[in-house]
């Protein structure tokens, strides 16, 4: 697919960044991990309630500081809207996949979630479509999973929606395992060409991995040469995930992801993700001075450093038709 941007698309994309035109999103779409955080010793047993209650504590803290919000379609997207918690002026994402992932012998395959789709995504007014994809260049399902992105994509473009897609890395059968030294060895390159793989499909905004494991990496020269790699490998803007890792990783990644081309962030638990585990008495003064402190202190890296997304679609928004008679082309 080509890389070109529509109507749809640009204002999607305009709403979710902020006046520099850099994506500084909160990231609040957890499903399984934040039950998981909630009640470590029987994830299951929180239910419904508890998780949209939670949600909307978080919203409450961090939508004001945030340049848009990604949310779920099971907890999050419908009560976020609802009450009010998602502010009017500011855009939002949705996710499109299921939580978790089917197994195919070992390798991974990402499914819609249940009763849902991009058009109901469009319909309820959202910014733009989030898809969480697993994916190893190497699996025998990485074929499978970039025909779901193509197919994404073409919805997308029926839909006049921007997407964002987050690739996670993992290890396949018979390699070496995810958070091992090996695997920190093969991870850049697995990132790099995951990003090089993916965004011709029709992906507008790559939700990416940092390449290096800042546990078994700490050389930053090299940090930076390959978030370089990964700007010159995705050709579409690109944001960092935080994948759960803890706010000074996740600060020192920001940094240097935005120095070498990132457009910004989309944050989760690396900002809140202490909160959970403290009395009840403590967590929301812990969410308005810590956690918004944090998304603060991101938000200046960003802003500074960070490359703006218009840059990177300079082209492709000069050549959206708006010459008379537009409105009959569209």
């Amino acid at each position: 697919m080509d890389k070109s941007l529509s109507l749809g698309k640009l204002r999607g994309l305009q709403e979710i960044a902020n006046p520099q035109s850099l994506f500084t999103i909160t990231a609040l779409d957890h499903r399984g991990s934040l039950q998981r955080a909630l009640n470590p010793e029987d994830p299951k047993s929180v239910g419904y309630q508890d998780m949209v209650d939670y949600k909307v504590k978080l919203l409450n803290a961090l939508a004001p500081h945030s340049s848009a919000i990604l949310i779920d379609p099971v907890f999050g997207a419908a009560p976020a809207l609802k009450g009010n918690h998602i502010l009017g002026t500011q855009g939002f994402l949705v996710s499109l996949e299921s939580t978790g992932y089917s197994d195919y012998e070992g390798d991974r395959v990402t499914t819609v979630a249940e009763g849902w789709g991009v058009d109901k995504i469009k319909r309820m007014g959202a910014s733009a479509v989030k898809i969480l994809l697993y994916y190893n260049p190497g699996s025998a399902t990485a074929e499978q999973q970039e025909e779901f992105i193509v197919q994404a994509a073409e919805e997308c473009r029926v839909h006049d929606i921007p997407m964002l897609v987050e690739p996670l890395t993992y290890h396949i059968v018979d390699g070496p395992k995810k958070g091992t030294a090996e695997f920190a060895e093969l991870r850049p390159e697995m990132v790099i060409e995951t990003a090089r793989r993916l965004c011709p499909l029709g992906i507008d905004v790559l939700k990416a991995e940092f390449p290096d494991d800042p546990i078994f990496e700490k050389d930053e020269a090299k940090m930076a040469d390959h978030s370089k790699q990964l700007t010159e490998a995705a050709d579409v803007p690109w944001v960092l995930l935080s994948a759960g890792v803890d706010y000074d990783t996740f600060n020192l990644e920001t940094r240097l992801a935005c120095e070498n081309g990132a457009s910004g962030f989309l944050v989760g638990r690396a900002i809140w993700q202490e909160a959970p585990g403290l009395p009840e008495a403590e967590q929301e003064q812990f969410l308005a001075a810590t956690a918004v402190g944090r998304l603060e202190e991101l938000t200046s890296i960003a802003n500074r450093s960070g490359r703006p997304w218009t840059s990177v679609y300079s082209g492709e928004i000069e050549e959206i038709d708006v010459a008379e008679g537009w409105q009959a082309r569209y």
